[in-house]
């Protein structure tokens, strides 16, 4: 076992076998799997780290690693969790795309994985948190945003709180209140719906009411005198102020910096893939995102640096606190990355097992057809067709293998030319370059989903 593998952190061990997500919250600095029964449930002082596994084509499986920041986590454990993300990309083979999730600011593509709603919930590991049903119960006012997946946020209970365009919701002992704003759209309302029920029966074991309260609702009627009752009183609405999430934040010139030992140098140049080199980390800095860049060669340690690297420079001076990190490995860049680059080379990355379409795909397969064997898989990226030796003789023999737990396994003839994105091979072929004289021709072809 390589020294790399042994720091990696044994509670990944099995992880991304089955579709679906994962959870791991940072306690102590070390990630501890959290019961599935908690899921959704996201302490304010706790930091967390979500694996989402979707089959791809091919066999294989897509991975996305979001690390959640509580709003008041420490800043040695949101540091923790960023490290052990890359620590779970090794494990499942160096291929994830890695998402940096601040409290409040979460994306949708995270959002989605939880029906209908995250929970934030004050406390954390090291403050001694109670579970929501042992503490003694306290009435909280949440927004609630969001048509297609929504973003529910506590804010301070009171009158002053609510406009006339968002839908809130008022979670007391014994009943909850939905308040629609009268300018808030009927998918909004529906959705916020979605989120009453789930609080009745999670935290009120279904047995509390729930009334639904118009804007503009005579304050006379029982539920809404209630609601405005709890409120202090009934008064008109202020205008809705704006917040972080009303501000459209401002366009930079996009910059690509390479990390070295813990440094960041200005890469020169017209954005291109060309620039990136599989042996280096680099930090795209696009403003309201900032992306880091793997290449494929770099070890483990080195890609931790790189990611406390972005952790700091996101959390410096200058910087919008709501600004997202996404980390990426060279051969599986998200689209909104390539977009970044003014030249990015069509089908020059194969996401999850997709099977790229072109002339060359390397060694391997340009020595296959040469052989009258067509090679069918999945490659990292589409390379250039290198020279093969000219064969002199028909009739050579071929022989191909297939590692399996460490193990060179022979392949059935019939299979032969049929590569598998997970697996790596080896191709053998013995021929006559002259007088009884043997040679032989040998190559490996490594799956871009295998495990290095």
């Amino acid at each position: 076992m390589s020294s790399s593998v042994k720091l990696l952190d044994p509670a990944f061990q099995g992880a991304g076998q089955k579709p679906g997500i994962e959870i791991w919250r940072i306690e102590n600095f070390q990630a501890v799997p959290l019961p599935k029964s908690n899921y959704g449930e996201f302490y304010m002082g706790d930091s967390y780290i979500v694996l989402q596994t979707t089959p791809g084509k091919g066999g294989s499986n897509l991975y996305d690693i979001h690390f959640w920041i509580g709003k008041d986590t420490s800043q040695d454990e949101a540091l923790t969790a960023a490290i052990k993300t890359v620590e779970l990309d090794a494990i499942l083979g160096g291929r994830a795309v890695q998402h940096r999730e601040l409290q409040g600011h979460e994306s949708d593509k995270f959002l989605s994985y939880f029906k209908p709603c995250i929970i934030p919930l004050e406390g954390g590991i090291a403050s001694g948190f109670k579970k929501p049903e042992e503490e003694e119960f306290e009435t909280r006012l949440y927004v609630c945003r969001g048509k297609r997946v929504v973003k529910l946020k506590q804010v301070p209970f009171a009158r002053s709180s609510l406009n006339h365009d968002d839908v809130f919701i008022l979670d007391t002992r014994n009943k909850i209140y939905q308040f629609n704003g009268v300018n808030s759209n009927i998918q909004e309302r529906a959705k916020a719906l979605e989120v009453v029920q789930f609080l009745k029966e999670k935290y009120h074991d279904g047995t509390c009411t729930v009334a639904i309260v118009e804007d503009g609702e005579l304050y006379t009627r029982s539920n809404s005198g209630e609601f405005w009752v709890l409120l202090g009183g009934f008064a008109p609405l202020n205008k809705k102020a704006t917040g972080e999430d009303d501000v459209i934040p401002e366009t930079t010139p996009t910059k690509l910096y390479s990390i070295t030992d813990g440094e960041m140098k200005p890469v020169e140049g017209e954005l291109s893939k060309g620039l990136l080199g599989n042996n280096k980390c680099y930090l795209l800095d696009c403003g309201a995102e900032v992306f880091v860049w793997f290449g494929r060669a770099t070890q483990v340690e080195v890609r931790k640096v790189a990611s406390r690297v972005a952790e700091d420079f996101v959390t410096g001076e200058n910087r919008a606190k709501t600004a997202r990190i996404t980390r990426v490995i060279q051969g599986y860049e998200n689209n909104s990355f390539k977009s970044k680059f003014d030249s990015w080379p069509e089908g020059s990355t194969a996401p999850g097992g997709e099977e790229v379409k072109g002339k060359g795909k390397g060694k391997v397969a340009a020595f296959l057809k040469q052989q009258g064997v067509g090679a069918k898989g999945t490659i990292k990226s589409v390379q250039v067709v290198e020279e093969v030796p000219a064969l002199l003789e028909d009739g050579g023999k071929m022989e191909v293998w297939y590692i399996n737990d460490g193990a060179k396994l022979p392949l059935p003839e019939a299979d032969f030319g049929k590569f598998y994105s997970g697996d790596c091979y080896i191709v053998l072929y013995s021929y006559h370059s002259g007088e009884r004289k043997e040679d032989y021709f040998l190559c490996c072809w490594i799956g871009k989903d295998s495990i290095e």
